[in-house]
Protein backbone atom coordinates (compact mmCIF):
# COMPACT_ATOMS: atom_id res chain seq x y z
CA UNK A 1 0.00 0.00 0.00
CA UNK A 2 1.32 3.43 -0.91
CA UNK A 3 0.58 6.28 1.49
CA UNK A 4 0.83 9.93 0.54
CA UNK A 5 3.90 11.77 1.79
CA UNK A 6 3.49 12.75 5.44
CA UNK A 7 5.05 15.49 7.48
CA UNK A 8 6.96 14.84 10.67
CA UNK A 9 5.02 13.27 13.53
CA UNK A 10 3.49 15.93 15.77
CA UNK A 11 4.04 16.66 19.43
CA UNK A 12 0.65 15.77 20.96
CA UNK A 13 1.54 16.06 24.63
CA UNK A 14 -1.17 18.68 25.14
CA UNK A 15 -4.00 16.96 23.24
CA UNK A 16 -3.99 13.44 24.66
CA UNK A 17 -3.86 9.96 23.16
CA UNK A 18 -4.90 8.80 19.71
CA UNK A 19 -8.21 7.63 21.17
CA UNK A 20 -8.77 11.03 22.82
CA UNK A 21 -8.38 12.76 19.44
CA UNK A 22 -10.74 10.27 17.77
CA UNK A 23 -13.27 10.66 20.56
CA UNK A 24 -13.43 14.43 20.12
CA UNK A 25 -13.80 13.97 16.35
CA UNK A 26 -16.61 11.46 16.99
CA UNK A 27 -18.49 14.12 18.94
CA UNK A 28 -18.88 16.15 15.72
CA UNK A 29 -20.42 13.12 13.98
CA UNK A 30 -23.25 12.41 16.43
CA UNK A 31 -21.62 11.06 19.59
CA UNK A 32 -23.94 13.02 21.87
CA UNK A 33 -26.69 12.27 24.38
CA UNK A 34 -29.97 13.02 22.66
CA UNK A 35 -29.81 14.41 19.14
CA UNK A 36 -32.10 14.39 16.10
CA UNK A 37 -31.46 15.27 12.47
CA UNK A 38 -32.67 14.68 8.93
CA UNK A 39 -30.27 13.19 6.42
CA UNK A 40 -30.88 13.17 2.66
CA UNK A 41 -28.98 10.90 0.26
CA UNK A 42 -28.56 12.15 -3.32
CA UNK A 43 -26.46 10.90 -6.23
CA UNK A 44 -24.25 12.96 -8.54
CA UNK A 45 -23.06 11.44 -11.83
CA UNK A 46 -24.35 8.32 -13.53
CA UNK A 47 -28.05 7.48 -13.63
CA UNK A 48 -28.61 8.24 -9.98
CA UNK A 49 -31.57 7.27 -7.80
CA UNK A 50 -34.46 9.11 -6.21
CA UNK A 51 -33.28 11.15 -3.21
CA UNK A 52 -33.66 9.16 0.02
CA UNK A 53 -34.48 10.96 3.26
CA UNK A 54 -34.33 9.70 6.84
CA UNK A 55 -35.34 11.17 10.16
CA UNK A 56 -32.70 10.10 12.69
CA UNK A 57 -32.75 9.98 16.48
CA UNK A 58 -29.46 9.20 18.21
CA UNK A 59 -28.32 8.78 21.78
CA UNK A 60 -24.69 7.99 22.26
CA UNK A 61 -24.03 5.42 19.52
CA UNK A 62 -27.56 4.02 19.36
CA UNK A 63 -29.74 5.27 16.50
CA UNK A 64 -33.25 4.95 15.13
CA UNK A 65 -33.67 6.06 11.51
CA UNK A 66 -37.05 6.18 9.78
CA UNK A 67 -37.34 6.50 6.01
CA UNK A 68 -39.36 9.57 5.00
CA UNK A 69 -38.81 9.61 1.21
CA UNK A 70 -39.25 8.34 -1.46
CA UNK A 71 -42.87 7.29 -0.76
CA UNK A 72 -42.28 3.63 -1.67
CA UNK A 73 -39.84 3.30 1.25
CA UNK A 74 -41.75 5.46 3.73
CA UNK A 75 -42.06 3.84 7.15
CA UNK A 76 -38.99 1.61 6.77
CA UNK A 77 -36.84 1.76 9.90
CA UNK A 78 -33.23 1.07 10.88
CA UNK A 79 -32.25 0.49 14.50
CA UNK A 80 -28.72 0.19 15.86
CA UNK A 81 -28.10 -0.70 19.52
CA UNK A 82 -24.70 -1.64 20.97
CA UNK A 83 -23.25 -1.99 17.48
CA UNK A 84 -25.95 -4.41 16.28
CA UNK A 85 -28.28 -3.26 13.49
CA UNK A 86 -31.77 -4.27 12.34
CA UNK A 87 -34.06 -3.32 9.45
CA UNK A 88 -37.86 -3.28 9.58
CA UNK A 89 -40.57 -2.32 7.09
CA UNK A 90 -44.34 -2.24 7.61
CA UNK A 91 -45.07 -5.40 5.59
CA UNK A 92 -42.79 -7.81 7.50
CA UNK A 93 -43.58 -9.43 10.83
CA UNK A 94 -40.33 -8.81 12.67
CA UNK A 95 -37.06 -6.88 12.29
CA UNK A 96 -34.28 -8.43 10.22
CA UNK A 97 -30.64 -8.30 11.40
CA UNK A 98 -28.42 -6.45 8.91
CA UNK A 99 -24.76 -5.49 8.69
CA UNK A 100 -23.51 -1.91 8.92
CA UNK A 101 -21.50 -2.78 5.79
CA UNK A 102 -24.51 -3.47 3.56
CA UNK A 103 -25.17 -0.98 0.78
CA UNK A 104 -27.89 1.56 1.57
CA UNK A 105 -27.85 4.08 -1.28
CA UNK A 106 -25.23 4.75 -3.95
CA UNK A 107 -21.79 4.58 -2.32
CA UNK A 108 -23.22 4.80 1.20
CA UNK A 109 -23.49 1.85 3.60
CA UNK A 110 -26.06 1.46 6.35
CA UNK A 111 -23.36 2.32 8.88
CA UNK A 112 -22.85 5.75 7.28
CA UNK A 113 -26.21 6.90 8.60
CA UNK A 114 -25.13 6.26 12.21
CA UNK A 115 -22.95 8.16 14.64
CA UNK A 116 -19.28 7.30 14.34
CA UNK A 117 -17.62 5.45 17.20
CA UNK A 118 -14.13 5.29 15.76
CA UNK A 119 -12.52 5.74 19.19
CA UNK A 120 -13.94 2.39 20.34
CA UNK A 121 -14.42 0.49 17.07
CA UNK A 122 -10.88 0.91 15.71
CA UNK A 123 -7.26 0.56 16.74
CA UNK A 124 -5.58 3.83 15.79
CA UNK A 125 -2.00 4.39 14.65
CA UNK A 126 -0.79 7.93 14.08
CA UNK A 127 1.02 8.13 10.72
CA UNK A 128 1.95 11.81 10.91
CA UNK A 129 0.45 15.02 9.61
CA UNK A 130 -0.87 16.25 6.28
CA UNK A 131 -2.31 19.51 4.98
CA UNK A 132 -5.86 19.26 3.58
CA UNK A 133 -7.10 22.43 1.86
CA UNK A 134 -4.50 24.41 3.76
CA UNK A 135 -5.46 22.92 7.13
CA UNK A 136 -3.02 20.93 9.24
CA UNK A 137 -4.42 17.48 10.03
CA UNK A 138 -3.45 14.39 11.98
CA UNK A 139 -3.41 11.29 9.77
CA UNK A 140 -4.51 8.02 11.38
CA UNK A 141 -4.51 4.44 10.18
CA UNK A 142 -7.60 2.80 11.71
CA UNK A 143 -8.03 -0.98 11.90
CA UNK A 144 -11.43 -2.41 12.86
CA UNK A 145 -11.50 -4.38 16.10
CA UNK A 146 -14.31 -6.67 14.84
CA UNK A 147 -16.51 -7.30 11.81
CA UNK A 148 -19.41 -5.24 13.15
CA UNK A 149 -17.56 -2.03 12.24
CA UNK A 150 -18.67 -0.46 8.95
CA UNK A 151 -15.18 -0.62 7.39
CA UNK A 152 -12.15 -2.89 7.83
CA UNK A 153 -9.58 -0.15 7.52
CA UNK A 154 -9.69 3.65 7.24
CA UNK A 155 -7.09 6.29 6.58
CA UNK A 156 -8.56 9.22 8.47
CA UNK A 157 -7.55 12.87 8.60
CA UNK A 158 -8.58 14.97 11.60
CA UNK A 159 -8.21 18.75 11.68
CA UNK A 160 -5.81 19.74 14.47
CA UNK A 161 -7.54 23.06 15.05
CA UNK A 162 -11.22 22.10 14.71
CA UNK A 163 -10.88 18.50 15.97
CA UNK A 164 -13.17 17.09 13.27
CA UNK A 165 -12.61 14.41 10.63
CA UNK A 166 -12.23 16.06 7.22
CA UNK A 167 -11.22 13.24 4.86
CA UNK A 168 -11.26 9.45 4.82
CA UNK A 169 -10.19 6.62 2.55
CA UNK A 170 -11.71 3.17 3.00
CA UNK A 171 -9.77 -0.05 2.32
CA UNK A 172 -10.48 -3.73 1.91
CA UNK A 173 -8.70 -6.28 4.09
CA UNK A 174 -6.20 -6.77 1.24
CA UNK A 175 -5.35 -3.06 1.31
CA UNK A 176 -7.23 -1.89 -1.79
CA UNK A 177 -8.98 1.47 -1.60
CA UNK A 178 -12.60 1.23 -2.76
CA UNK A 179 -14.09 4.58 -1.76
CA UNK A 180 -13.24 7.87 -0.10
CA UNK A 181 -15.11 10.68 1.62
CA UNK A 182 -14.89 14.38 2.43
CA UNK A 183 -16.77 15.89 5.39
CA UNK A 184 -18.10 19.39 6.03
CA UNK A 185 -19.20 20.96 9.31
CA UNK A 186 -21.49 23.94 8.74
CA UNK A 187 -23.78 22.97 11.64
CA UNK A 188 -22.98 23.72 15.29
CA UNK A 189 -23.48 21.82 18.53
CA UNK A 190 -22.85 22.66 22.19
CA UNK A 191 -20.52 19.99 23.57
CA UNK A 192 -19.35 20.23 27.17
CA UNK A 193 -20.50 23.83 27.34
CA UNK A 194 -18.54 24.78 24.21
CA UNK A 195 -20.02 25.43 20.77
CA UNK A 196 -18.27 23.27 18.20
CA UNK A 197 -18.68 22.42 14.50
CA UNK A 198 -21.10 19.58 13.77
CA UNK A 199 -21.45 17.45 10.64
CA UNK A 200 -23.47 19.00 7.78
CA UNK A 201 -22.39 17.09 4.65
CA UNK A 202 -20.50 13.95 3.61
CA UNK A 203 -19.46 13.35 0.00
CA UNK A 204 -18.64 9.70 -0.73
CA UNK A 205 -16.63 8.91 -3.88
CA UNK A 206 -16.43 5.58 -5.71
CA UNK A 207 -12.74 4.79 -6.25
CA UNK A 208 -13.23 1.60 -8.29
CA UNK A 209 -16.18 1.48 -10.67
CA UNK A 210 -17.42 4.97 -11.53
CA UNK A 211 -17.23 8.71 -10.98
CA UNK A 212 -20.50 8.69 -9.00
CA UNK A 213 -20.67 10.76 -5.82
CA UNK A 214 -23.13 10.06 -3.01
CA UNK A 215 -23.97 13.17 -1.00
CA UNK A 216 -25.34 13.02 2.54
CA UNK A 217 -26.83 16.31 3.75
CA UNK A 218 -27.54 16.66 7.49
CA UNK A 219 -30.16 19.26 8.39
CA UNK A 220 -32.58 20.30 11.15
CA UNK A 221 -30.22 19.22 13.91
CA UNK A 222 -31.87 19.37 17.33
CA UNK A 223 -30.88 18.41 20.86
CA UNK A 224 -33.26 16.79 23.33
CA UNK A 225 -33.50 14.00 25.87
CA UNK A 226 -34.53 10.74 24.20
CA UNK A 227 -36.32 8.02 26.22
CA UNK A 228 -35.15 4.41 26.36
CA UNK A 229 -38.13 2.99 24.46
CA UNK A 230 -36.99 4.67 21.22
CA UNK A 231 -34.04 2.27 21.09
CA UNK A 232 -35.98 -0.85 22.15
CA UNK A 233 -36.00 -3.54 19.44
CA UNK A 234 -39.44 -4.75 20.60
CA UNK A 235 -40.86 -1.31 19.80
CA UNK A 236 -39.49 -1.17 16.26
CA UNK A 237 -42.79 -2.39 14.76
CA UNK A 238 -44.80 0.40 16.44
Amino acid sequence: MVWLALLASPDRSSVGSNQDILRRADQARGNLEGITWNVTFTQEGGKGNDPMKFGVKARGFDILAENMDPPKYRGNKILMVNGNMWFHRPDISKPVPISQRQKLSGNAAYGDIASTNYANDYEATLLGEERIDGESCYVFDLLAKDKRATYDRIKYRISKQREVGVKAEYFTVSGKIFKSAAMRYDNNAKIGGTTRPFISKILIYDELMSSDITVLNFKNTGFQRLPDYIFNLNMLRK
